[in-house]
This record gives C-alpha cells, sequence and structure tokens, in this order.
C-alpha cells in the first residue's frame, strides 16, 4: 500500500477531487500554503493500493495544469528607492509524493 500525497493550486483541487472519487479513491484534503508566493494550495492524501498507484497518479496530473502568472519583485537600486517589477512564475500543476504505507487500520 501506498499514500499518495499530492500539492495542487486551490484552483484545480475540486477537480482534481471529485475525478478521484469518481475514480473510486478515498480522499483527505487539507487545506495549505505555499511559502514561495504564500499563496493557498491544497494538499490532498489517498491511500492506495500499488496496483492501482499509476491510476492515481494519472487522474491527479490529468486534472491539475500549470500555469504562469505575473508577481510583483521588489527591487532595491543603489539609492535606496524601491521599484516593483512583476516576474513571471509557473504556478499551479501538481507534486506528488509518494510513501510506503508499512501498516494501515481503519478503526
Amino acid at each position: 500500500m501506498k499514500l499518495v500525497m499530492a500539492i495542487v493550486s486551490n484552483e484545480d483541487a475540486n477537480k482534481v477531487i471529485k475525478k478521484l472519487i469518481n475514480s473510486n479513491f478515498f480522499v483527505t484534503k487539507l487545506a495549505t500554503t505555499g511559502g514561495f508566493l504564500m499563496s493557498g494550495n491544497t494538499t490532498i492524501i489517498v491511500g492506495v493500493q500499488d496496483d492501482l498507484l499509476d491510476s492515481c497518479i494519472n487522474v491527479i496530473s490529468e486534472s491539475s495544469k500549470s500555469r504562469t502568472k505575473l508577481v510583483p519583485n521588489a527591487i532595491s537600486s543603489e539609492f535606496g528607492i524601491f521599484s516593483s517589477m512583476p516576474v513571471e512564475v509557473q504556478v499551479g500543476g501538481a507534486t506528488i509524493f509518494v510513501m510506503d504505507v508499512e501498516q494501515f487500520i481503519k478503526a
């Protein structure tokens, strides 16, 4: 058995969760915040049998798309003046962690 933790953007979370549930996976949703952009995202936790791991990863990957976003970037000059120039960064998509589960107990 595996434990899948997927970090997806809030924009994609509902779509990912619905598709996982429709594919008969049990899902736990956690509201989390990313450290780089300090924006909200969702961490999805799924317990998966080994033979269904690829299917779970495919559902998550197909349902979460990456895109670009402009974010402010403060720059200081030699005179101490700060100017804000937007920088284009890639957001979205999914970061997926797969861990072995030694024991699973449902009480």
